[in-house]
């Protein structure tokens, strides 16, 4: 007697042999990579995810494993890769302060060795790399934030690693152009799904300690500003500039901006909490305002944000609800996770 077991996985859209890609996606199991991962899957393409799961979860992409057009594999990228695709989505780094800040030097070598790791395979296959880096200045001295806006950042600060590493990727980018390579380079910030409960950062920060019933810490005044994306647009807006002709750097963001504190109460009424709002000392390095300028992407890509700010958070608290339930079960109940820095506090990101 034989019984067989069938995976059910998201639906697939076919695609001829010859529209369907090849496509690496570096820190593919980590969140922003599982989403695109995601949409690359279902819009019928051969997907490659690599991670080494250092901050990525194999639970994000788990719904993937078996599927003939899926491959997962655990590998570092400071280490040589050799592998044929036709694209490769460059998302491998650790983007939250807590995870950053543990290991500078690993941080450092992933965004630069990694990089430069990427780019040789490419340069050998003469393929397209799109490298996807979060780049945001300390204080910035224009506002909003276009393309051509060079940074103002500390060099030696506590976030140097994640900055600087960030920026020596895009000079190696637009080093290996020179030489041949397709490169893409976006700039971003998000939230969404499938962020760690103790990412540090301020949405999910706001959201857990509102959740537990705990207050809802804001460093310094609260006047500062951040503008956030959801993940899907995010994705959208990769995926469309990575297949357009675009290798200048291109802002991906919500021009929405509003400050700390309006995140604060906004995200006590979304989960009907009765959390305090404590304010503490102003963060070492804590960058002061953001709101990217989108009217490049708006212009060549065709592309800007559709999810309401509210609607994002609404499904943001879903997950982190189910999360919590889901860490209860298992015996652990995750916190805030602040920055170790030396100097200072943790800081809003």
């Amino acid at each position: 007697m034989f019984c067989s077991f069938t995976q059910k996985y998201p639906p697939v859209k076919f695609l001829s042999e010859k529209d369907r890609k090849r496509i690496l996606i570096t820190g593919g199991a980590g969140f922003v990579g599982s989403h695109l991962t995601d949409k690359l899957m279902m819009d019928g393409h051969e997907v490659t995810v690599v991670d080494n799961f250092f901050t990525g979860r194999k639970r994000n992409v788990e719904h993937w494993i078996g599927h003939e057009n899926f491959e997962l594999i655990n590998h570092d990228v400071v280490e040589p890769l050799y592998i044929e695709v036709d694209q490769i989505y460059h998302l491998a780094s650790p983007a939250s302060p807590p995870n950053y800040m543990y290991n500078p030097i690993k941080t450092l070598k992933t965004n630069t060795i990694g990089t430069l790791n990427m780019l040789g395979e490419l340069k050998s296959l003469f393929f397209r790399l799109t490298s996807f880096k979060c780049f945001l200045s300390i204080d910035p001295e224009v506002h909003p934030q276009n393309e051509d806006y060079w940074g103002h950042v500390n060099p030696i600060g506590p976030r140097a690693c994640y900055d600087e590493g960030k920026r020596v990727a895009e000079t190696m980018c637009y080093a290996y152009m020179k030489q041949g390579v397709e490169v893409r380079v976006a700039r971003y910030s998000y939230f969404g799904p499938r962020m760690h409960m103790n990412d540090g950062r301020v949405v999910s920060n706001f959201i857990l300690q509102a959740l537990q019933g705990e207050p809802l810490t804001v460093y310094g005044p609260g006047t500062q500003t951040r503008a956030f994306q959801y993940v899907s647009d995010l994705v959208n807006g990769l995926v469309a500039l990575m297949n357009s002709n675009v290798s200048s750097p291109v802002n991906l963001g919500n021009p929405e901006e509003h400050s700390i504190l309006e995140f604060a109460q906004l995200i006590k009424k979304l989960v009907g909490s009765g959390s305090e709002i404590q304010f503490l000392t102003e963060a070492q390095d804590d960058p002061q305002k953001r709101r990217p300028d989108i009217k490049k992407a708006k212009l060549l890509l065709g592309w800007e944000p559709v999810v309401p700010l509210e609607e994002g958070l609404n499904k943001a608290i879903h997950y982190f609800r189910k999360e919590l339930e889901y860490q209860a079960n298992n015996q652990y109940i995750p916190k805030p996770k602040p920055a170790r820095i030396k100097k200072g506090r943790t800081r809003h990101n």
